[in-house]
């Protein structure tokens, strides 16, 4: 649970405390007045970095030196005092509870976070990356292991690439320097197909029945994980296979960073024959079972990130979310919405506790 949170020149908030409630905490105002940033605020916090991906320098106010996050989280009964901050010329620097940390991977998945945001319709409209991203953000958070294995490889996959661009501008070709990498790759990149195998099948029920709470179970919903290489089967043998045609096309043709993932409803492609209700619902059940995996793995509750959900769901189907959240005991959710009337009562008809901040112009009240 975070209990509070500081902004000093984060995005459009010069300097802003606030002390959050261990239940829900709405966050209303007009569109570009910074709602969505009190959420990436706290992704940041989670994860070390944006939810949008963007770089550092972007979330710095215009013109400022610096800027600089602060959380206080309560986890088991104690508190642990999270900062985040970035001087304009420098690289960010992370303290917990007053040490700094070295090595950000090593925070990573202590404060669990999900994201809920209009932008998740990127998972199934834009290429394999997004879904790949959906895998790794949920698998970094409960395995250390795991985020090394993937640091690790995409290093390595930098380096093939450049080398097999670098041997056709220069019109050679060293196999010897290749197979070295080519030796060290198959370890991770192992390590992070199992580990993805074992997330889909175990979040697939998860998954399926909270799609049948939210659409009313008119049809069967399906997640499977695609891989260009066969389970099992040793990468260092696939690279040697497609080293010709990795050798002429200038990159590495199979591996983890070619996964993919499928969307079915009734054995069909989400993406093609999917309503738009369909569509929604399908991507509420996707994110829900990530936080409900995350929960059932770490042992406790991430926090909950709801933007701009009424863009998804009209205020009955946004109503029979939050209750379905309570009856599942979500214990901390940050949502926010244009409309402070819509909101409030949606909260109020649920008969759960709440608090309203408003925001206008990066303040909060």
């Amino acid at each position: 649970m975070l209990h509070s949170l500081q902004l000093t020149h984060f995005k459009n908030y010069t300097g802003q405390g606030i002390a959050l409630s261990p239940g829900i905490n709405c966050f209303v105002g007009l569109n570009g007045m910074g709602k969505t940033n009190v959420l990436d605020a706290v992704h940041y916090l989670c994860l070390t970095k944006s939810h949008k991906g963007l770089p550092d320098k972007l979330l710095l106010q215009h013109e400022a030196p610096f800027f600089r996050v602060e959380g206080v989280f309560d986890t088991d009964g104690e508190r642990h005092k999270v900062v985040l901050k970035m001087p304009a010329d420098k690289r960010k620097e992370l303290e917990v509870n007053g040490t700094v940390i070295t090595r950000l991977a090593d925070h990573i998945g202590k404060f669990p976070a999900v994201m809920i945001a209009p932008d998740d319709v990127d998972l199934v409209q834009e290429g394999s990356e997004e879904r790949r991203r959906y895998l790794d953000s949920t698998l970094s958070q409960i395995s250390v292991e795991y985020l090394q294995h993937l640091l690790v490889f995409n290093n390595l996959l930098k380096q093939r690439n450049a080398l097999l661009k670098n041997f056709a501008a220069q019109r050679y070709f060293e196999p010897i320097l290749l197979e070295a990498i080519d030796r060290q790759m198959p370890r991770p990149a192992a390590a992070i197909q199992s580990e993805r195998f074992a997330m889909v099948e175990k979040i697939q029920p998860l998954f399926q029945e909270l799609y049948q709470a939210i659409s009313g179970g008119r049809e069967q919903a399906h997640i499977e994980l695609v891989s260009d290489w066969p389970e099992k089967i040793d990468y260092y043998a696939v690279l040697r296979e497609n080293l010709e045609k990795d050798r002429y096309s200038e990159r590495t043709a199979a591996g983890p960073h070619r996964d993919d993932m499928a969307f079915l409803l009734d054995g069909y492609p989400l993406k093609k024959f999917a309503s738009q209700g369909q569509l929604k619902s399908f991507l509420l059940a996707l994110r829900l079972a990530q936080y409900e995996y995350l929960r059932l793995e770490k042992g406790r509750a991430p926090i909950l990130l709801l933007d701009d959900i009424f863009d998804k769901l009209d205020s009955l189907r946004v109503k029979q979310l939050v209750q379905l959240l309570l009856e599942r005991e979500v214990p901390q959710i940050l949502i926010t919405d244009t409309q402070r009337t819509r909101m409030e009562d949606v909260m109020r008809d649920l008969s759960t506790d709440f608090r309203v901040f408003l925001v206008e112009n990066g303040a909060l009240t």
